[in-house]
């Protein structure tokens, strides 16, 4: 049992023992936008493939066109400082950085803004040939707001970061 049905993601075991636990983003219609829905619902995926003895690493997906192209804006954009900050908003991002088991980001298509960083807080990224890694929020008057510009620190350098974060330029794999 992977934890029932959900609106936003497609959970299963596979691998040839079922012990790979696959959580696939799927809002299409969205790039996978990362809205508050598909986040909790990716906490209580996580929980449960943890949880279940058999599994023994875990992998998110996305789309050939997007892992997830960032947090879901629309969601957002009407939203004061006062607002996110009593909201607790984002609480719970980092849910995949605190999961034991390993996770792998199967990336392909877009990863950019809140995706590069679900990305970045898995243990291991494998990035297809399509793969866009970016962190456009300057364009929108902002910055990284998940742990981002630290993780992308470490995972490309000082120099290349500060470059992505400043420009909003994307890079491939």
């Amino acid at each position: 049992r992977t934890g029932g049905s959900y609106q936003y993601l497609a959970v299963q075991k596979t691998g040839s023992q079922q012990n790979v636990g696959l959580i696939q983003l799927n809002r299409p219609q969205a790039l996978n936008a990362l809205c508050e829905g598909l986040m909790e619902e990716l906490r209580q995926a996580l929980d449960v493939l943890e949880k279940d003895p058999q599994v023994g690493a875990i992998v998110i997906t996305g789309s050939q066109k997007a892992f997830a192209a960032g947090a879901d804006i629309k969601e957002m954009q009407n939203k004061t400082f006062q607002e996110c900050y009593s909201s607790s908003f984002l609480a719970g991002w980092d849910k995949v950085s605190t999961i034991r088991k390993p996770i792998i980001a199967a990336v392909n298509g877009y990863a950019l803004g809140g995706g590069c960083e679900l990305a970045m807080m898995c243990d291991i990224i494998y990035a297809g040939e399509k793969a866009q890694f970016g962190q456009p929020e300057i364009l929108l008057g902002t910055i990284p707001g998940a742990g981002g510009t630290q993780r992308l620190t470490r995972a490309v350098g000082k120099s290349l970061a500060m470059e992505m974060v400043l420009t909003g330029d994307r890079i491939s794999a």
